[in-house]
């Protein structure tokens, strides 16, 4: 990289907003790999959902040696609403906002790799970058890799699929405001499947990228893990069935509901229809599929989509 883009991209803040909630066991490692980016523009912000573990002192002592730290008590309310409550928080301003676990450890160039790509795209257009993952073990021993997703992202894949990692995900201002947009209240099944809707929908850029950008790490207390293999999928097929997609779907259709405007003519087509026929009789809804053109990421996932249509269960 050239001296003066590299100078360019320095001028651009980046706010990490941090999660917390009895993260002590790996904190640090968390800390200490955010403390070593090559990418320096960068301030953290960290919402504690009432920790009662050492979490708090960890980063009491993190904030000792740096002037980079604000913690905030989180709103208490499960880590949707609690990632939610600091996308949203309007004394955070930055030029990108990139979201992390409490233990992850990044990779040293993640922050420089992501400003680097997300630079350009035009600031007033809607962006995130997001990646593919390490996964290792409680012990940072690597296990294998999150799923590679070969297919393009965009809407119709968004309405029923999330493709991006909160943890890799990296976004401009432009995409926060659309966040800001959906208003407050909004209970979308996970924030970072809702990030990919809104930014999709609303005519924005994703990037997904194939190379991990940190070691995720799985352990007994993932609130959500990697979702690999055979076990997780049959676990999948078996929550479809039992209705848990139908439920997220009107989770999710009821939060963008506040962004129905936002969408693009051909995106608010698709939610429109999507939200008629899902509810209606097998042939109409098996004909709406076909005509939105929903599709999920592996031949696999789309023969489950169509199930889903024929049983009533999207």
């Amino acid at each position: 990289m050239a001296g003066d883009e590299l100078s360019g991209l320095l001028d651009q803040r980046v706010a990490i907003l941090m999660c917390t909630y009895n993260g002590a066991e790996y904190l640090q490692e968390q800390l200490d790999s955010i403390e070593a980016q090559a990418y320096r523009n960068w301030y953290l912000y960290v919402s504690d959902d009432g920790s009662q573990d050492s979490t708090q002192d960890i980063l009491r002592t993190f904030e000792a040696k740096t002037d980079r730290l604000r913690v905030i008590q989180g709103p208490r309310n499960g880590f949707c609403q609690n990632f939610l409550s600091l996308i949203c928080d309007s004394s955070i301003q930055a030029d990108y906002y990139a979201l992390s676990d409490q233990d992850d450890i990044w990779h040293e160039d993640k922050l420089l790799h992501a400003v680097r790509v997300l630079s350009d795209i035009p600031c007033e257009t809607p962006a995130l970058y997001c990646s593919r993952t390490s996964l290792v073990n409680e012990r940072n021993i690597e296990i294998g890799l999150s799923p590679l997703f070969r297919r393009t992202p965009d809407f119709r894949n968004a309405l029923i699929q999330n493709i991006g990692s909160g943890n890799t995900m990296v976004f401009n201002h432009a995409a926060r405001k659309l966040v800001l947009k959906a208003g407050s209240g909004i209970d979308p099944v996970v924030h970072d499947w809702f990030l990919y809707m809104v930014v999709t929908g609303c005519g924005g850029i994703v990037i997904y990228d194939p190379v991990p950008c940190l070691r995720y790490r799985q352990h007994a207390a993932n609130l959500i893990g990697a979702n690999t293999g055979l076990v997780a999928q049959m676990k999948r097929f078996g929550q479809m069935l039992a209705g848990e997609h139908q439920r997220w779907n009107t989770r999710n259709l009821e939060a963008l509901s506040g962004l129905h405007e936002q969408l693009t003519p051909e995106n608010r087509f698709i939610y429109d229809e999507f939200s008629r026929f899902r509810s209606a009789s097998l042939w109409k809804r098996l004909a709406g599929l076909y005509r939105t053109g929903l599709y999920r990421q592996t031949f696999r996932g789309d023969i489950t989509l169509w199930l889903a249509a024929l049983f009533k269960r999207f």
